[in-house]
């Protein structure tokens, strides 16, 4: 069924989000009252091509034709894309409103498809944090664990869902040195075929937050100065670019990459952080790599 959308994308406050929230919305058995959504929604003046709310449909709908049988897999093709396609500033992702209209106003069932649960979706997953709301937290993800133009990171990183659920949440995560030493660690495991992975990660996500608040990280890894001229001509670039490539990752802003000296100078620290670390007791029935690839 065709899903119309208003050619803009638009912002819409948390109080008007949460007043429109029914439970039927967040179950997909009612259909947001667009009307009301796009009055009490406000819009930019000007008529940016990134702005415009078509190529982001597109993407969500190919996303839910293409793992309609393994939805949390959509996660690691969605992110660097919605990402690439919404060429937004770290301050105007911060903006929570702009995410409250993608989930409601776009693409509600997105939000549905992905995040229902027994029978309804989370409603933090249509407006909440970064590492919660559907959209927003995939785009930080993108954001966080990309090394410069370089998405594959990211695609390592949406693989376990303990990483944009616990690891997302880190204020450490912004030295950009420590996400990629994260991730190194974590396709590792994945290569040697650790089991419970969401276990180790948690751990050592936990483990890396503790010491980051005695080990100044960057004295180790120093991270790049943030290159806001790249991420302004990569957003400049946006006017009237095609869509983003669905079979092979596109590239972010070449605001920089972090030097194979920087991960190695830090990686060691984490691996022995991670080996001390303790890890979640399962009781002996427990089997299942819960945290790889969970739905939450």
């Amino acid at each position: 069924m065709h899903h119309a959308i208003p050619e803009m994308l638009g912002f819409l406050s948390n109080g008007s989000a949460t007043k429109h929230l029914s439970r039927g919305i967040q179950a997909g058995l009612e259909r947001p009252p667009i009307a009301s959504l796009t009055k009490d929604a406000t819009y930019n003046d000007g008529t940016e091509s990134r702005w415009r709310a078509e190529p982001v449909r597109e993407l969500l709908v190919e996303a839910m034709d293409r793992f309609e049988s393994k939805r949390a897999s959509a996660d690691g093709w969605l992110a660097p894309r919605l990402h690439a396609t919404l060429r937004l500033t770290r301050a105007e992702a911060a903006e929570m409103e702009l995410w409250n209209y993608i989930a409601l106003v776009v693409a509600p069932d997105y939000v549905v498809w992905r995040h229902k649960g027994t029978d309804v979706a989370l409603p933090v997953r249509f407006s909440g944090p970064h590492y919660t709301q559907a959209f927003a937290r995939l785009w930080w993800a993108a954001e966080l664990f990309r090394n410069g133009e370089d998405y594959r990171p990211v695609e390592v990183a949406c693989q376990v869902q303990d990483v944009l659920n616990t690891t997302m949440r880190l204020d450490v995560i912004d030295h950009r040195p420590t996400a990629l030493a994260i991730i190194h660690i974590l396709e590792d495991l994945i290569q040697n075929k650790t089991t419970h992975l969401g276990d180790h990660i948690n751990a050592l996500s936990s483990a890396v937050n503790t010491a980051g608040s005695t080990v100044v990280y960057d004295v180790l890894a120093p991270d790049l100065p943030a290159d806001d001229d790249a991420v302004r001509e990569w957003i400049s670039e946006a006017e009237g670019m095609s869509s983003v490539p669905w079979d092979r990752l596109p590239d972010g802003p070449a605001d920089g990459t972090i030097t194979a000296g920087a991960l190695h100078a830090i990686v060691p620290l984490f691996e022995n952080l991670l080996a001390e670390a303790p890890r979640r007791k399962r009781p002996r029935h427990a089997a299942g790599d819960d945290g790889d690839t969970a739905s939450a």
